[in-house]
């Protein structure tokens, strides 16, 4: 992707991280999804659901209607997969939320565009962020949960994202 102007570099490199998220994903069973590798609550499965509730309220945000009952990343449970989470079905909603996200953005005048945040403990009140700021906490958000997705992957099977990325590409890697 050649990009043509700031905001479509940055959703451009978010849709990098979100795509490296869903091959570390790839091939898994629920069961494997579900797994937990560490003393850590997190799974597979709970970082794509985390992430698409997180992508859901930036969105929000984006739209200047933030809402502080739907925290994504306040709700110790989006950090879970349950047992009647299915993989295939938080992909689906992670990809749907991601391109919502991402309409969200398009619609926007520029992304210099002040916006209110969601009341939170980790905001000053009537706190607001740019639009381009809100984009780059996404992208660090999710590439932070994407190595943490990396880790939790190579220890169920030993499968690493950046292979399976130099695989996608042709690229032997020994």
């Amino acid at each position: 992707m050649t990009a043509t102007d700031e905001r479509d570099d940055l959703l451009g490199l978010l849709g990098e991280q979100r795509h490296a998220l869903l091959i570390t994903v790839r091939g898994l069973s629920d069961a494997a999804a579900a797994r937990r590798t560490t003393t850590s609550d997190l799974t597979l499965g709970g970082l794509l659901k985390h992430l698409a509730a997180v992508e859901r309220e930036w969105a929000r945000v984006l739209r200047s209607r933030p809402d502080p009952e739907q925290l994504g990343g306040a709700d110790p449970d989006s950090l879970r997969m349950g047992p009647d989470d299915a993989l295939a079905d938080l992909i689906d909603d992670y990809r749907q939320a991601a391109e919502d996200t991402d309409r969200a953005a398009a619609d926007l005048p520029d992304l210099g565009v002040a916006l209110p945040l969601p009341a939170a403990p980790w905001f000053p009140p009537d706190a607001q962020w740019t639009a381009r700021r809100v984009l780059g906490h996404l992208l660090r958000e999710t590439a932070q949960h994407g190595g943490h997705a990396d880790l939790i992957r190579e220890a169920i099977d030993g499968a690493s994202t950046t292979r399976q990325l130099a695989a996608d590409f042709g690229i032997e890697r020994s």
